[in-house]
């Protein structure tokens, strides 16, 4: 017998383990699974990972228990290392034990040390009821916070999931559900056990409670609409905090300087009339389009990934057509987010400015306007990355600072429209507030409308410029910004990114 027989009986057995591991919860569960119109846990994995770029770890844990409730390993997206986990909800409803806490454990713990991004893929009932002791067993929790701010954590919500492994969506840096998804504390049932609520899963933690409350970002049609958005959203970031973005080549004359006279339409100069400031991103930034995070919570301010020059970067811009472009508690907590998130990962901020202020109004007040905007003006004031801005036609009051107008604030280059006005109020209120006469109130007109020009005379806008020059100032200022990158890319100093 050679020795190439002698491996054969061994090898076999090593096959059907792994068979048995690969059939998750057995045919029927899976063909259950398939009929709701859900991707299996495998299925998500190959969708995520490009094709045949998936090695798994931990198959046989779990022994009869097919990889005991979760597939895990790496692979690549978009040709670059990361870290995957999916639960498998035909597998004891994809319920965690001491198995598949270690496997969840060594994928966090690998993606930091390795410094590439995890994902993980969340469809699960939480803890399982076991005889087995975790003991002093460290618990996956650990392991992902130690992502934060080291390597990108993502996370899709693709149906319900419960308790302790629904942790992990709330830490992340971005998260997606799809239309099945759920996601909160404990289930309806103990929910009914332990307050005597009576509710329906989805009312707890579906699309529509968790994109209102903040918990997830954005919201997908389908599995595989949720596992594209991760791919698209991982392709603006490096792997790690190590490293800076990777910029795109230029294979055409949308990545280079060009005119924005579109914006001369899109724009009123009367800053009374409202616009939608995502006809400007279409303008200014790289074609065909960007990536907008969170577009339903807080739309008073858009967030989005985009490319300028093929140069990723983060975008934070107000919204007149939500508020009058007024920065509410929900838009300035989104924000603040977003902008730990982009100075983490070394993304270049550009700020677009059109606002009245914060929120005014009881109604505000009430909802820690204030405190959610000293977040998001900390987020923004201590971010160590390249910070563009450009006033369009109007930030007052605190609405400027967090909108990194101010100077002194660490700016690339800052940029005006002209006749862009700025101060602790407009005109008109600062009129109302003090019963100031219409001669008064003339002058103060007046005033506003020169205040772009004595600001630059002042140096407090390195330029004013036309509209149309605003991609190509905005470009060549973050050209220049960009020769700063001579040192090898570092973890921004803080403990954590702020959920």
């Amino acid at each position: 017998m050679t020795n190439a027989q002698g491996w054969k009986a061994t090898l076999e057995d090593l096959d059907s383990r792994r068979q048995h591991a690969h059939g998750m919860g057995g045919p029927e569960r899976v063909a259950k699974h398939h009929a709701k119109g859900k991707l299996d846990a495998r299925q998500r994995v190959a969708r995520l990972l490009d094709a045949g770029s998936f090695q798994e770890i931990g198959t046989l844990v779990g022994g009869e228990i097919a990889s005991d409730g979760i597939v895990v390993g790496s692979g690549r997206v978009n040709g670059n290392p990361v870290m995957v986990g999916a639960e498998d909800f035909t597998t004891m409803a994809g319920t965690i034990a001491p198995g598949s806490n270690s496997k969840r454990y060594r994928i966090a713990e690998l993606a930091v040390r390795n410094k590439v991004p995890l994902v993980m893929m969340l469809e699960g009932a939480g803890f399982r009821a076991t005889a087995h002791a975790y003991g002093r067993t460290p618990t996956d929790l650990l392991a992902q916070a130690q992502c934060s701010g080291q390597v990108p954590l993502i996370t899709a919500v693709l149906g319900s999931s419960a308790g302790h492994g629904a942790l992990v969506a709330p830490i992340s840096d971005f998260t997606v559900m799809s239309k099945q998804g759920a996601i909160f504390t404990a289930g309806p049932p103990v929910v009914k056990e332990s307050t005597g609520e009576t509710i329906t899963k989805e009312d707890l933690g579906g699309p529509a409670t968790a994109i209102a409350s903040g918990v997830i970002h954005n919201l997908a049609d389908d599995d595989e609409a949720a596992i594209d958005d991760i791919r698209r959203y991982l392709s603006y970031f490096p792997s790690s905090a190590w490293s800076y973005p990777p910029s795109l080549t230029a294979d055409d004359d949308d990545n280079e300087k060009r005119p924005t006279t579109e914006l001369l339409d899109i724009i009123a100069r009367d800053s009374r009339r409202v616009y939608d400031m995502h006809d400007v991103l279409d303008v200014v930034f790289d074609r065909p389009d960007y990536f907008e995070v969170q577009p339903t919570f807080g739309p008073a301010i858009i967030c989005a990934l985009a490319h300028l020059g093929g140069h990723p970067v983060a975008v934070v811009a107000n919204q007149p057509q939500v508020l009058a472009g007024s920065i509410n508690s929900d838009a300035a907590d989104k924000a603040a987010h977003f902008i730990n998130v982009a100075d983490s990962f070394h993304l270049p901020l550009v700020f677009l400015a059109d606002n009245p202020g914060m929120l005014p109004g009881s109604a505000s007040e009430r909802a820690g306007v204030l405190r959610s905007g000293a977040r998001m003006f900390a987020a923004q004031t201590t971010a160590s990355t390249i910070k563009l801005h450009v006033t369009l036609r109007k930030a007052y009051g605190f609405g400027s600072m967090v909108m990194s107008l101010i100077g002194f604030d660490s700016q690339a280059a800052t940029f005006a429209f002209p006749g862009a006005t700025m101060g602790a109020m407009s005109a008109a209120a600062l009129s109302r507030a003090s019963n100031a006469k219409e001669d008064v109130s003339t002058v103060l007109r007046e005033m506003e409308l020169e205040a772009s020009y004595r600001s630059a005379g002042h140096l407090g806008f390195d330029e004013l410029i036309n509209p149309a020059d605003t991609r190509n100032a905005l470009l060549g200022s973050l050209e220049l910004a960009l020769r700063g990158r001579q040192a090898a890319a570092q973890p921004v100093l803080r403990t954590t990114i702020t959920p």
